[in-house]
């Protein structure tokens, strides 16, 4: 197989659920969810290696859940869309519509594993209460260097649930080389009820339109069994044209120019149409992001497995802050901005946003520097 193939430009299109047609659950909540699950397991072998209550890790989890949902939310909704949170307040709740900040989620972290750490709610039979109560042999910084080796593999499942649903996308490539992410215009075709049963998109064959701007074929097959080979056409020529022409999120996957070109047979007792137009071949940063979280889990992890409990108190932080923050840095060059304003900006704020997390791994690494030397 030759270099160029393997390294061609490859179209996009998974089912966003499980089973077609079943909406709940989709792949990125499983993904999500998978992410939680081993972390959960892995927290419950590094709790009983070191000697500690496995019970604990289910408050654990609780609070790390809370955490991520609620602070990846506030994250996203007070540094990307401040005027339309205070314009709409219960927005915040209505996670469902999408809006989570990787970073929002950090400062939920480290918060909750303060509460953690360091409080404990005691029921009891006439009321509840919030008290200070550390836990033994858990204190801040322990908790902290283990759970984030499970954040690093977490990050890993929702990136690439990010790459399942198509979002978080990456800049143009502006070669061969690359994904186009094809499924936009499959949903939007599929739900406009214009009579497209179904759309399936796959690579095109031909030379590229310009750099980066490559093949795509759209197969394309009707509802109605009893259409007319000329309505089917009327239908393409001029609806299914309007949508691949004037549909704002479809062209920022989609190239077309001109006259639509088709082909249109009978199969069977179905009128299905091959509409070859050209799709926009984009960095898949997903991809790149989950490949340096699973890089990180397998240093994190590996780290712990040869100093178990005399890892020193910080040092698996440090690393995570400054990995997946100064990385996220590198990232952010090959993504599309989130929001409009970001344009006009020198540098977006995934990578502003990133600068005092790196700035505090640092400060961690430095003092463990420092504190090794002494003794």
């Amino acid at each position: 197989m030759h270099l160029e193939t393997i390294l061609s430009y490859i179209v996009w299109d998974p089912m966003r659920e499980i089973i077609k047609g079943i909406e709940p659950p989709v792949w990125y909540s499983v993904l999500f969810a998978a992410g939680f699950i081993i972390g959960y397991q892995i927290m419950i072998k590094i709790f009983k290696t070191e000697n500690h209550n496995p019970e604990d890790v289910d408050v654990l989890t609780v609070h790390m859940v809370l955490a991520t949902v609620l602070g990846a939310r506030f994250g996203h909704l007070a540094f990307y869309e401040p005027d339309r949170w205070l314009a709409d307040p219960l927005i915040f709740f209505r996670i469902w519509e999408g809006g989570l900040a990787s970073h929002g989620a950090a400062i939920g972290i480290f918060i909750a594993l303060y509460l953690y750490s360091n409080y404990s709610i005691i029921i009891g039979w006439t009321k509840r209460t919030f008290k200070k109560r550390k836990r033994k042999g858990q204190r801040y910084l322990w908790i902290l260097d283990r759970i984030v080796i499970t954040v690093a593999l977490a990050g890993a499942f929702i990136r690439f649930g990010n790459f399942v649903n198509s979002e978080i996308i990456g800049k143009p490539t502006e070669s061969d080389y690359g994904v186009v992410f094809g499924r936009i215009a499959e949903e939007y075709l599929e739900s406009s009820n214009i009579g497209i049963a179904s759309a399936e998109a796959a690579k095109g064959s031909g030379e590229a339109l310009a750099a980066g701007i490559v093949p795509v074929s759209l197969t394309l097959t009707f509802e109605d069994q009893r259409i007319s080979e000329a309505n089917a056409r009327l239908l393409i020529e001029n609806q299914v044209k309007n949508i691949l022409t004037n549909s704002a999120s479809i062209n920022e996957h989609y190239v077309q120019e001109g006259e639509l070109d088709y082909e249109l047979t009978l199969q069977g007792r179905e009128y299905v149409a091959i509409v070859r137009t050209y799709g926009i071949s984009r960095h898949p940063s997903q991809l790149y992001e989950a490949g340096t979280c699973i890089i990180l889990f397998i240093i994190l992890l590996g780290l712990w497995f040869k100093m178990k409990g005399k890892t020193p108190e910080g040092l698996l932080t440090g690393i995570f802050l400054v990995w997946i923050f100064g990385f996220r840095w590198f990232h952010e060059v090959f993504k599309e901005n989130q929001v409009a304003f970001e344009d006009d900006l020198s540098y977006n704020l995934g990578q502003m946003l990133s600068i005092p997390l790196v700035a505090i791994g640092l400060f961690i690494l430095l003092s463990v520097y420092m504190k090794r030397n002494k003794t």
